[in-house]
């Protein structure tokens, strides 16, 4: 790949992914013309048409093509993107110069300072707390976040290349083409067996990113099979986070990372999940800059967290609505225990969108026992996001291995009357696919009729 100094031109197939429009918008940032295709209109895709980025959403739709020249544009594209699109064809069969997301974040980062979060669950959060600690603390970064980030309603940040923090994604094996400076391992369990066939070769694939690592510049949860200092909580480690307390529904605890011992710091994210990200955050941040670790300490309590990532939707006496994007049984597990820690007095209930048939296959019997905690589980059609159906695999067979008194397969249009009809319940609404759409839909109706 070129300099991107030699580029006038970039065009990304599935400019409206998370990772993607980040990448659009940092492009739109340095002044190139940036346009894409993406195959539904969102938001997001909304939002970047509202900065100056074209988005078509048909391949019929050809004008943004004969713009192109091979000689100045840049062609991104997505993995998950199908190789029967005709805009990728297209520009295949014409030679443009074409890379992969993960190439041309490579690029960008290999000569500059680079913080990466790695891991199967948690990456979001933690570089959405180690950005904003980061701006906070007054450090000119660069950042490309896998979510909106509620400090800043953006999954991109331009302030400056003193450091740029990037999530370093294990999907098609993407992280193996960054260059960070330190980075940390939050998790390896078993994901993107598509991709991977066994956990064996997922474990394996993490330990070669950890390898790009510069000795001493890797954190990882603790009793993971890696060279690394480990992260704990309420345990021996060389990073650790003790004395928690819980006061008016945000955690306290101290913070020990080698001489550095920060007391009493405040943090509103609920979950012990949660509690670990911020350590790991804070971890790459004093790794980068020691001398401001007060600071970063300080500025945990002015995180709003990232949409999607256990957000309240509403929350009155009788009823709390939560919003996440927990997609894997060890992420269910995750929001189960943040809810039975701040809301004890509640009855739970989850509303679960499955995400790929290839994942709900793989992690039947896991997502069957996460779910059975609640007190009440209803299960939408799986979203199947790129993949074609599995015979056999629907969301009446993962129901049918819930071992439950009370469950039910709803369709959207249910979710509605379930909220209408709560009482004194927890309600979380939990998927990767479109249950994010309704659960926005839900937030402005409890607002308009509350």
């Amino acid at each position: 790949m070129r300099e991107i100094s030699q580029y006038t031109h970039v065009f990304l197939i599935g400019i409206g992914g998370i990772g993607m429009s980040a990448l659009a918008r940092y492009f739109n940032q340095k002044g190139l013309n940036v346009s894409g295709y993406d195959r539904t209109e969102t938001d997001l895709t909304k939002a970047l048409v509202n900065e100056g980025i074209e988005v078509v959403y048909s391949e019929a739709d050809e004008r943004q093509l004969k713009k192109l020249s091979k000689s100045t544009t840049l062609i991104i594209y997505t993995p998950a993107i199908s190789k029967l699109s005709k805009f990728f064809a297209y520009f295949k069969h014409q030679n443009f110069e074409m890379h992969k997301r993960s190439v041309v974040l490579g690029k960008i980062t290999k000569d500059l300072p680079t913080l990466a979060v790695a891991g199967t669950h948690g990456k979001t959060t933690t570089s959405a707390i180690l950005v904003h600690i980061l701006k906070a603390s007054g450090i000119k970064l660069t950042a490309f976040c896998g979510g909106i980030l509620q400090n800043y309603m953006t999954n991109y940040i331009g302030d400056g290349e003193e450091v740029v923090v990037v999530e370093a994604d294990e999907f098609d094996r993407s992280f193996l083409q960054l260059h960070p400076t330190a980075a940390v391992i939050n998790s390896m369990d078993a994901d993107h067996l598509d991709i991977y066939e066994t956990t064996e070769k997922l474990v394996e694939t993490f330990k070669e990113f950890s390898r790009l690592v510069p000795k001493n510049h890797l954190y990882a949860k603790s009793g993971l099979d890696l060279e690394a200092q480990f992260i704990a909580i309420e345990d021996e480690a060389e990073v650790q986070i003790k004395n928690i307390k819980i006061t008016d529904g945000s955690y306290v605890f101290d913070f020990i990372k080698e001489e550095h011992r920060l007391k009493n710091l405040k943090f509103h994210l609920p979950g012990r999940h949660n509690l670990f990200n911020a350590a790991a955050a804070l971890a790459l941040a004093i790794d980068f800059k020691p001398e401001l670790a007060n600071e970063f300490g300080k500025a945990l309590a002015t995180f709003e967290g990232v949409q999607r990532r256990f957000n309240y939707v509403y929350k009155s006496e009788d009823l709390v609505v939560i919003d996440d994007y927990a997609h894997h049984p060890m992420e269910i597990d995750a929001v189960y225990q943040a809810i039975s820690e701040m809301h004890p007095d509640k009855k739970s209930v989850v509303i679960f969108q499955p995400h790929l048939f290839s994942r709900t296959k793989d992690f039947a019997e896991g997502f069957a026992q996460s779910l059975a905690l609640f007190d009440k589980v209803y299960l939408l059609d799986i979203y199947p996001a790129r993949e074609e159906p599995i015979e056999g695999i629907s969301s009446e067979y993962l129901l049918n291995l819930i071992q439950h008194s009370s469950k039910q397969l709803i369709t959207k249009i249910d979710i509605q009357n379930r909220i209408e009809n709560a009482d004194n319940e927890v309600i979380v609404m939990l998927g990767a696919g479109d249950i994010g759409v309704e659960a926005r839909n839900i937030t402005n109706y409890l607002h308009e009729t509350s």
